[in-house]
């Protein structure tokens, strides 16, 4: 379930990451967005004009998103729609975004993307491994849409279209 505590704590644990750790919502498409953030129309197209791909958006968040996973100070949630067609079945079966995080273990400097090696280091940490190749390199490029310009928060293998 969106937000629960359990499933948080698990994947904290798993990724060593602190209680400050923001993650972010996946969505299967743009329908979705207006639920769970405040998106004004030159966000929109921005957003639109970069998804699905390797983006996170950074957005004012509505009262749908589930506390545990805003910003805390801010109230903000990072949206994404990706583009990998397993992850787009699945939220299209289960109908809701489901929480995301990049699977960047401790001490790693690039993200896991081998499904072999996935499966070396979690198999005993998760329930399920869906392994549908190689994921690809490079984590994704975030770009903060809460204030008046978009900022780059950071450079990842996404290239910001206008």
């Amino acid at each position: 379930k969106l937000g629960e505590k359990k499933t948080l704590d698990r994947i904290r644990t798993i990724r060593e990451l602190d209680k400050e750790h923001n993650f972010t919502l996946m969505c299967q498409d743009l329908s979705e967005l207006s639920v769970y953030a405040k998106v004004n129309n030159q966000s929109y197209r921005l957003i639109k004009a970069n998804t699905p791909g390797p983006f996170t958006f950074i957005l004012n968040a509505t009262a749908e998103v589930p506390r545990r996973l805003l910003h805390q100070k801010r109230k903000t949630i990072g949206l994404r729609v990706p583009e990998n067609p397993i992850i787009s079945a699945i939220l299209k079966t289960l109908g809701e975004p489901i929480m995301s995080v990049s699977l960047l273990m401790p001490r790693d400097n690039y993200p896991l993307a081998d499904p072999h090696e996935i499966r070396i280091k979690l198999e005993h940490a998760v329930d399920l491994i869906i392994d549908g190749g190689h994921c690809g390199e490079g984590l994704t490029t975030i770009v903060d849409l809460s204030s008046s310009y978009p900022e780059i928060i950071r450079q990842g293998i996404g290239d910001l279209r206008a």
